[in-house]
């Protein structure tokens, strides 16, 4: 074979190393949580608080993943979610489809396995709340 022929022929995965921060997993993680059926909101009531005080501080950021905490090795990711789940839904079924939803999009978006995604339901969220919230707003 030509040099040519054997330069042209390099893997270029041999060319340099793509690393994929923690909070690109944490939103991709938070989003699909987010789109699974059931799920009303991501982290605690406090949490959900201080982020959206974070929003109007300037520079204080505009994406929040509150309720998401995620580790990523170079090969392998883990993730923790703290979710509400709305009222009149079955939890092991809504857990069930956030964890696959979760695992779906951030092994196809980062190539990364993710090795384990824990879930911890902190809150029903029942449908007098969502009444009363709209009243205050008026």
């Amino acid at each position: 074979m030509t040099d040519f022929a054997e330069r042209g022929s390099r893997n270029a995965g041999d060319l340099g190393r793509t690393t994929i921060a923690d909070g690109v997993v944490a939103k991709i993680a938070y989003l699909a949580a987010g789109d699974v059926a059931g799920v009303h909101a991501l982290g605690s009531g406090l949490a959900r608080s201080v982020g959206a005080l974070r929003k109007r501080v300037p520079g204080g950021g505009t994406t929040t993943t509150h309720g998401v905490k995620v580790e990523v090795g170079e090969k392998q990711a883990a993730v923790d979610l703290d979710i509400i789940v709305e009222y009149g839904e079955v939890i092991p079924q809504v857990g069930k489809a956030v964890r696959e939803n979760v695992i779906s999009a951030v092994e196809r978006m980062t190539g990364l396995e993710v090795v384990e995604v824990n879930i911890a339901v902190s809150d029903v969220r029942l449908p007098e709340e969502e009444e009363a919230e709209t009243e205050r707003v008026v």
